[in-house]
């Protein structure tokens, strides 16, 4: 009690010293021409002496700027910069009283200089047309902190469970030096750079290749970040290794060895463990321990992570996998530049699951309750490379050719029953089931643009294709029992069999488009996009033969063949406006279909034709009410096509309980999204705000029909409906405070869905209107560098109304609070905690409604900090539980898996860094502003 006592003291005493900073300093930048505001300039304070930063702003719209500063006798420096204007520079004896510098001009630089490189000191951040660039060096972090850790220091940025925003736009893509690192999405990056050694952060919109090199804006909602290697740094070697063993054979391990040379980066990254890790975090304190972080209605974690578009340890229950991986990237010459990359992983994940789920009929609720185990193992060879060649000035050539070749072992037995509303037995089984898989893929994307004299005419072709086969066999060894009202046997379905599986499919994608410029803001834009889709596959299944003690018997009910052709065509035009703060990009246009169906089933032939001809529609403006705050919106019409399972007269009764037919008479999905956003950050205040609406409504969509005999077997086909959608609306704010050493920082993010799903049960027609609300709080609070606090709470509230059951809605609440807080005193010595409890309103008996999860570490830096020495205990309190709620429109479904309990590890990890020929000394960032 005394030691909570005392932290909230001291959070307490850090928020008042907030308060406490009297001293103002202002003024207003102009342009010494035009005697114009300059808006979005930076202005800093830094130390005379050493240039430790001190603070810094941004100007507004009127070129105003304003710092709350503490009493300073040493003399420091007043600087103003931007971009294609000369440094301003005022020294200043201190900072004593409050000043007002008036009206401070800056002149534009006219000076161009040949072969000379002129070497300034770097502004923290600098807003340029269409790049957000912070400067690395200006944010605090402590020694050995990876790249994730600098991002969250930056204003306007925020982590969460590994997913970036900037400015409340979403990050798809990190590159390192502008090449991915391992891939694009940057998870390794984040995770395993260290941050010392990048120099630049750069955020721009993400753009297609397409939009890259015919020079158009981002037609996209998504975020780009670029980080730039320190000169200094991008030459050398750097790595770490680490080994540790715990309680009931836990154990982990992971290397990642980096060696930079210029344009040359090649990395090795290699993980063995059986505790639900990546393996490739650099995180000291709560790598690997995040395992049973909870969401608003999944309580528990699956331990899955991905990379490379590869989902290792992905699944339920506890995952033990090895890993390794190879990044090369290079310029071979100028203007051709390569990047590639290979991983091969293999995993055995093994999980005991418990369900009960209940299902809503017209005239009444079926439960269905289960247990069961499953054992999965899987190996996946993953390779990608990424060519660019730049010919001249006015031609590029992008290539980026990928394969994957793998194998996958899936084992099952489950006992499973179905009861009505008064605990009668409608249908019970056991079942074994053994699957076997191997997958080939290859695919290639080509990219080629052609700039031509006149400025804005460009010429784009793309071509994409993907060649994919699955080769596999399904044993199911089962008996099924169904029974009538009174509880008397009517049949039973006893399974031993196997049914070999081939498929394959082949698709090949081709656009083109041509640019021309009708006025200097205006491009006409003329394309036509090709596509044909291929898919052959091959059913056989063979019943056991008690004679010859084989497979033998060939089950024609399980054996088909099906072969789609799916091709189109579309013409399309559209215009570009591009100018300075507004900007429009559509597209309009006609996609002429036909869809080639062909079955083999019960010696039976059939084919199908269907020829479509449906508008296209894609629209996107975005419009900068200044370079803080922008507004955008988008809208398209899609269309999809049913697959030759949903149409084909084609049974498929391979499941006992369940029995599937398609629907010839089936028509397209047709449905209109848009979404309208707002984005809002004052780097003058060091607050901001985002907010959003998207929504997706049906003109006809394709759902599933199924019909409930009165032994609760399901007889499902596919049928078009119209009037469903979904709305959703969120945004978030946050709010930081800088006070000498310290910093506080304050986040909230609200979100409201509405959701309308309908179908047909029993052939009577049911809707179900489903409302979610969630909000999130969070609070990271850093006392100097010795100690760093940071709460958060989540509330969830989900219900869902019906139309045409005997239940009229269902409805369930979580809270989930969460606090970590880490220690950097004494010096060496790290201790965190994470400790977290969730509460789950509603669900059924004999699953447990809440849970703590406490997870601590304590560490030991030695040896000139190079090597770290941990010991973690993760769940403390052996509490943690995967109890999951999920409600949908025909049912509730509460379901509990395996999950890593309590176990102890003592690890050891190693770190090397030798840059430009020398070997790194242990240091951390000057001080200055976090």
């Amino acid at each position: 009690m005394q030691k909570i006592t005392l932290l909230f003291a001291l959070l307490l005493i850090s928020c008042l010293s907030f308060a406490q900073n009297n001293i103002v300093l202002k003024g207003k930048v102009i342009d010494k021409n035009s005697g114009l505001p300059a808006e979005s300039v930076t202005v800093y304070l830094s130390v005379v002496k050493d240039s430790t930063l001190i603070d810094y702003t941004i100007t507004n719209k009127a070129g105003n700027f304003e710092f709350s500063v503490k009493k300073s006798t040493q003399p420091v420096f007043l600087k103003i910069s931007m971009i294609g204007y000369e440094d301003y520079k005022q020294e200043l004896d201190g900072i004593a009283a409050s000043r007002d510098f008036g009206t401070i001009a800056i002149v534009e630089s006219s000076k161009v200089l040949d072969e000379v490189i002129v070497k300034t000191e770097a502004p923290p951040i600098r807003i340029k047309k269409d790049t957000l660039e912070f400067n690395a060096a200006s944010f605090k972090v402590r020694p050995d902190s990876n790249v994730e850790t600098l991002l969250k220091q930056l204003p306007g940025v925020e982590v969460d469970n590994g997913k970036v925003t900037v400015n409340g736009k979403e990050v798809n893509q990190i590159l390192v030096n502008g090449k991915p690192f391992f891939d694009k999405d940057g998870k390794i990056a984040l995770q395993s750079l260290p941050s010392e050694i990048i120099n630049k952060i750069q955020v721009t919109d993400t753009k297609t290749k397409k939009e890259e090199f015919s020079g158009q804006k981002a037609s996209s909602n998504n975020a780009t970040i670029n980080l730039t290697i320190d000169e200094d740094k991008n030459k050398g070697f750097f790595g770490r290794f680490t080994g540790g063993y715990g309680t009931d054979s836990r154990y982990e391990s992971s290397a990642l060895i980096n060696y930079f040379k210029g344009n040359r980066k090649i990395s090795f990254l290699g993980s063995s463990n059986n505790i639900n890790s990546a393996g490739f975090s650099m995180n000291e304190i709560f790598d690997n321990m995040s395992g049973g972080r909870n969401t608003s209605v999944n309580i528990g974690g699956d331990g899955s992570f991905g990379v490379n578009g590869m989902n290792f340890g992905g699944g339920k229950g506890i995952t033990q996998s090895n890993m390794a991986g190879l990044n090369y990237a290079d310029q071979f010459f100028k203007g051709f530049d390569v990047s590639g990359n290979y991983f091969y992983t293999d995993a055995t994940s093994k999980n005991d699951n418990k369900s009960r789920y209940q299902n809503f009929l017209p005239d009444r609720t079926i439960i269905t309750e289960s247990v069961g185990n499953t054992r999965e193992d899987k190996y996946m060879h993953n390779g990608s490379l990424i060519i660019e060649y730049k010919i001249d000035s006015t031609t590029t050539v992008y290539v980026s050719p990928r394969f994957s070749k793998g194998n996958t072992k899936y084992k099952s037995q489950s006992e499973e029953a179905t009861m009505n509303e008064n605990n009668r037995v409608l249908n019970d089984s056991d079942s074994n089931l053994y699957n076997e898989s191997d997958s080939q893929n290859f695919s290639n994307s080509i990219s080629f643009n052609k700039q031509f004299g006149k400025k804005g005419r460009s010429l784009g072709v793309d071509l994409d294709n993907s060649n994919s086969k699955d080769i596999g066999s399904n044993l199911n060894q089962s008996k099924t029992r169904f029974y009538d009202d009174n509880g008397a046997l009517l049949r039973t379905d006893n399974r031993d069999q196997i049914r070999y599986n081939r498929n394959f499919n082949d698709r090949v994608e081709i656009d083109l488009e041509y640019l021309e410029p009708v006025m200097d803001s205006v491009r006409l834009k003329l394309a036509v996009d090709y596509s044909r889709n291929k898919v052959l596959d091959t059913k056989t299944a063979y019943n056991f033969d008690t004679t010859t003690e084989d497979y033998t018997i060939q089950n024609d009910t399980l054996s088909n063949f099906l072969r789609s052709i799916t091709t189109t065509i579309s013409p399309k035009a559209g215009i570009n406006i591009e100018k300075n703060k507004f900007f429009l990009s559509s597209y309009f246009g006609t996609n002429i279909t036909r869809l080639d169906n062909e079955s083999y089933y019960l010696y039976r032939n059939t084919k199908l034709i269907r020829d479509y001809i449906l508008p296209s529609a894609s629209l996107y403006m975005s419009y900068k009410l200044s370079k803080a705050k922008s507004f955008s919106m988008n809208y398209s019409y899609r269309v999809s096509f049913p697959s030759a399972v949903q149409m084909l007269p084609v049974d498929d009764p391979s499941n006992a309980l369940v029995s599937y037919i398609g629907n010839p008479d089936l028509d397209p999905t047709k449905s209109h999204s848009a979404g309208v956003y707002l984005r809002n950050y004052n780097y003058a205040t060091r607050s901001g705000y985002s907010f959003s609406v998207t929504g997706q409504y049906y003109d006809s969509q394709i759902i599933a029909s199924t019909i409930y005999d009165e032994s609760a077997k399901r007889y499902t086909t596919y049928q078009n409906i119209s009037g469903g959608f979904s709305l959703t609306g969120g945004g978030n704010w946050s709010k930081s405070h800088v006070i000498d050493m310290h910093k506080l920082r304050i986040g909230v993010s609200p979100s409201l869905s509405l959701t309308k799903d309908k179908g047909y049960t029993n052939g009577e027609l049911f809707d179900a209107l489903n409302y979610r609300f969630r909000t999130r709080f969070n609070l990271n609070w850093d006392y100097g560098e010795l100690l760093t606090v940071s709460p958060s709470y989540t509330y969830s509230y989900n219900v869902t109304n019906y139309t045409n059951y005997t239940v009229n809605s269902a409805s369930n609440y979580t809270h989930l609070f969460n606090l970590q807080t880490t220690s950097y005193w004494p010096k060496g010595l790290v201790i965190g905690n994470d400790f977290g409890y969730t509460y789950n309103s509603a669900i059924s008996d004999g699953f447990k409604k809440d849970f703590y999860l406490w997870n601590t570490s304590v560490g030991y830096n030695f040896f000139n900090e190079r090597m770290l020495f941990k010991v973690k205990v993760y769940d403390l309190l052996n509490q943690n539980q995967s109890a999951i709620r999920t409600i949908g429109a025909t049912s509730i479904r509460d379901e509990e898996n395996t999950v890593l309990k309590r176990y102890a590890m003592f690890s050891l990890t190693y770190k090397i860094e030798k840059f430009a020929g020398k070997e790194k000394k242990s240091r951390g960032r000057r001080p200055g502003v976090f």
